[in-house]
Order: structure tokens, then C-alpha cells, then sequence
């Protein structure tokens, strides 16, 4: 889409939770990737919260649905551990055109410095159509020590898909853009 570039970024946070949707358990996944991405985002962007239920086929349909509303950047939080239900990166995979393996690659880099477990984490990045899709711990501090390690490639990312152009805060994660 030509008009992509110039409006507001369309971001949606995807939490991936049975709990959560059945409203046994408060999500803090969203909330928190939705606080990091107003504290370090300075461009325009209009933000979309959805929880869903763990499960392959469910968390996919949503993930389709919201690339075919026009969303820039999808933000899945939960889902990605070693349990039978956690099946976000199986999900993400039967919506993917394109893996960007590097971004789960850098987030487990940068959580194995605070906790061990983190090698257990399936975290990747796809793309479809001109949407980029995140996949993320469950828990906020856990959401800001992923993004932090990742975000700075994102905006180039979002220009080379044709998505809308998001600005950072360079004080908090300057976006790398190659000069020309």
C-alpha cells in the first residue's frame, strides 16, 4: 500500500493467554508492551489491544485478521514457552511469508543475561504482507528487556515493507536507518 508511510502506525499487541481470556487472570503482557512502545515511540501510532486464547489455529486466524485490517506491527506477547499449549511461534509460522530469525536470536541473547530459563523461549519475527510480527515473553519486564534488545531495527524494518514510518526516541533506543 502506497498511503502506508504517511499515517499513524497501526500497532496491535496480541496476548496469548487462556487465563487472561477466560478473565481469571489480569493481562500484564499487553499493558506492558503497550507502556514500553508510548515511552520509547515518538511518531504517531494508533494502538489495538486483543487477548486470545492459547492454541495454534485461534491465535493464527487473529493474526490474519488484524495483517488483513492493516496493521504495521503486531506485538504477540505469552504463548512461547516449552508447554503443550504454547503454541504462538507455531502460530506466527502459519502466517509467516518471511522468518527474521535474527530478532529471536538477539531476545534470548539479551534475557540470557538476566535469567537462564530464557533459553527456553521460541521468540522470532515474521513478516506478512507489510506487516511485521513480534513475538514476546508474557511478562512486562521480560516484554522491555526483548524489545530493547531488538527495537532499533524495527523502523528500518517497517520502511523496507512498505509499512508506516515509526521514529524512536533516541535517548531510549535510536532506530537505525543506513545513510544514503
Amino acid at each position: 500500500m502506497t498511503d502506508r508511510p504517511d499515517r499513524p502506525a497501526r500497532i496491535s499487541i496480541v496476548t496469548v493467554s487462556d487465563r487472561a481470556a477466560r478473565g481469571e487472570y489480569e493481562d500484564k503482557g499487553g499493558p506492558g508492551a503497550e507502556a514500553w512502545l508510548r515511552d520509547v515511540v515518538t511518531s504517531p501510532m494508533e494502538i489495538t489491544r486483543v487477548i486470545v486464547p492459547d492454541g495454534r489455529e485461534g491465535v493464527a486466524a487473529t493474526l490474519r485478521e488484524l495483517v488483513e485490517g492493516g496493521a504495521d506491527l503486531i506485538l504477540v506477547t505469552g504463548g512461547t514457552g516449552p508447554a503443550p499449549r504454547d503454541q504462538t511461534p507455531e502460530a506466527v509460522m502459519d502466517v509467516a511469508e518471511k522468518e527474521l530469525a535474527g530478532f529471536g536470536e538477539e531476545m534470548r541473547r539479551a534475557s540470557l543475561r538476566e535469567v537462564p530459563t530464557a533459553i527456553l523461549s521460541r521468540q522470532t519475527a515474521v513478516i506478512r504482507d507489510a506487516t511485521l510480527i513480534i513475538t514476546l515473553p508474557g511478562k512486562p519486564a521480560a516484554i522491555a528487556t526483548c524489545l530493547n534488545a531488538v527495537f532499533a531495527a524495527v523502523p528500518y524494518c517497517l520502511d523496507l515493507i512498505g509499512a508506516a514510518r515509526v521514529e524512536t526516541d533516541a535517548g531510549k533506543v535510536k532506530a537505525f536507518r543506513p545513510t544514503m
